[in-house]
């Protein structure tokens, strides 16, 4: 697959709202509506999983209402390292999800506040967890090779 390259600022963006929801579902807490709302941002997850941020509904909002308002960005990056990054975070919400459905409301608590440390830090401070540890495998792995 072609590495496709993508505006860094874009994925801090989605964190944005990744953090709005997974904040709402934690204040909402593990009944029917905070479990709703981790639905709802697995499913904002999905294309970001398999596509990439850029397929996602808040890298469109960025691409066609924030960016043309911004400069060009100074660099650019993959698209692979911020994808790994929404697959784990598909993977926690799923978790979550399901604990909300089981019972498991400190499954659910677990699940979804690890969601919401992750998307504060890329939000915020511009650390993307997941993309660090795409590239702690990729380095291990070549240096394996």
């Amino acid at each position: 697959m072609k590495d496709i390259q993508i505006d860094p600022r874009g994925p801090r963006f989605g964190a944005f709202w990744q953090l709005a929801f997974s904040v709402s579902a934690l204040i909402a807490g593990a009944n029917p509506v905070g479990v709703a709302i981790m639905a709802v941002l697995l499913v904002l997850f999905i294309p970001g999983a398999i596509i990439g941020p850029q397929a996602t509904l808040q890298g469109w909002v960025f691409r066609k209402v924030i960016r043309p308002r911004l400069d060009p960005p100074r660099e650019t990056e993959s698209f692979r390292p911020p994808r790994f990054a929404q697959q784990m975070g598909i993977t926690f919400c799923i978790l979550a999800v399901g604990s909300g459905l089981l019972g498991f409301d400190t499954g659910f608590y677990v699940f979804t506040g690890f969601v919401t440390f992750a998307s504060f830090l890329n939000s915020v401070f511009d650390l993307c967890l997941g993309c660090e540890i795409y590239l702690l495998f990729k380095r291990a792995t070549t240096r394996a090779a």
